[in-house]
């Protein structure tokens, strides 16, 4: 017999013997995809069909039930991707059903190291070994290259730590990829000898298939800090696969673009601190960005807290990640944020700093004194 997993569902049911009733619906339809009555017996009944561990009632306003299932370290098959398909493959297609939670195995964590860097060796990377890191954007599309990267030198004589190119930045002719790259690596060099900060820039390499690992190796040779990708645009196991490249030295950034309905409504796809949380740790990103409480998104209070909470709570051998909080930040955000993530955040404040365009830097080291006073 090979080792189990288990995966936690929320179900909306009436009463427990039909919340039973589905999550043995979900054991099958994750694994043998057949009826019940023609399972083969042996094996495949007794390993690879998925078994329900526990039913109970739910903890939250949502009411319903939490049903824990487990699956085979066989039914993946030392796949990532096949793991993603029986934690939540045919059942993503049902309405009331959604992913609570995961346990590891060590064959989940053989193929899933997790992030290369993580929290601690983010810190190393930009030189803040404590307190919150500042980051923010480079924007808008549309720009040339040559406007991008000196807001690029502005954010760093400012003092901020990571500056990553804004997700809708890819390889448009006013600015493309390579020449932005370099232009902005030259700009951050030349801004970073005149203050002695260490700040670094972070491209974006969501793009094409054929081009993706092509753009990450590009920006660890011109001397980048990291990389940003949107794992829902480019696929899941890119990050994965990236971290655990040997050849490959960058931290890894993740961008939340078209994921927004994994986890918007409360009784299907992933809780956020799944989705946003553990998922990014599987994948092997250092550092996840979200929407915060209090922004232009409806994200709230208690799903941030969520998400910042399982990047860091123990996970098998996964180590801590950085949550990325933005969307719509100001510096009057800075003391309900400092309540709810502390120091180990990283804010990623855009628009409200390209406001004061005219003094760029000053606006950096204001937001830099409301965050470290």
């Amino acid at each position: 017999m090979m080792a189990r997993f288990s995966v936690t569902y929320w179900l909306d049911a009436p009463n427990a013997d039909e919340a039973r009733q589905r999550a043995s619906d979900i054991a099958l339809e994750q694994t043998v995809e057949i009826p019940r009555d023609i399972v083969p017996a042996g094996y495949v009944e007794d390993e690879i069909l998925g078994r329900v561990e526990d039913v109970r009632p739910g903890t939250d306003e949502r009411g319903g039930f939490l049903a824990e299932v487990s699956y085979s370290d066989d039914d993946v098959g030392g796949d990532f991707l096949q793991l993603l398909n029986v934690v939540f493959g045919n059942s993503a297609l049902k309405t009331a059903t959604r992913v609570e939670a995961m346990t590891l195995t060590d064959a989940i964590g053989a193929i899933c190291p997790g992030p290369r860097y993580g929290s601690e060796g983010l810190r190393l990377r930009t030189g803040r070994s404590t307190g919150p890191i500042l980051m923010s954007a480079i924007k808008p599309v549309g720009l040339r290259t040559r406007e991008l990267a000196d807001l690029a030198h502005q954010f760093a004589l400012g003092g901020m730590d990571m500056i990553k190119d804004d997700h809708g930045l890819a390889n448009q002719h006013t600015s493309p990829f390579s020449e932005r790259l370099n232009a902005c690596v030259d700009a951050v060099g030349e801004a970073n000898a005149k203050s002695g900060f260490n700040t670094v820039y972070v491209p974006n390499i969501t793009g094409p298939a054929n081009q993706i690992l092509d753009h990450a190796f590009e920006a660890q040779e011109a001397g980048a800090g990291a990389v940003m990708l949107a794992p829902a645009l480019v696929g899941l196991d890119v990050a994965r696969t990236l971290s655990a490249d040997p050849a490959f030295a960058l931290p890894i950034v993740s961008h939340p673009t078209f994921g927004g309905a994994n986890v918007i409504t409360p009784t299907t796809g992933f809780s956020h601190g799944y989705y946003f949380g553990l998922l990014s740790r599987l994948m092997g990103v250092d550092a996840v960005v979200y929407p915060n409480f209090g922004g232009r998104f409806g994200f709230s209070e208690a799903e941030c807290r969520s998400i910042a909470d399982h990047c860091s709570m123990p996970f098998g051998n996964l180590k801590a990640i950085l949550p990325a909080p933005g969307g719509g930040m100001k510096l009057e955000s800075v003391p309900a944020m400092r309540e709810v993530y502390g120091d180990d955040v990283i804010y990623l404040v855009g628009g409200a700093l390209l406001r004061e365009k005219v003094d760029l830097p000053g606006a950096c080291r204001r937001l830099i004194d409301a965050v470290r006073r």
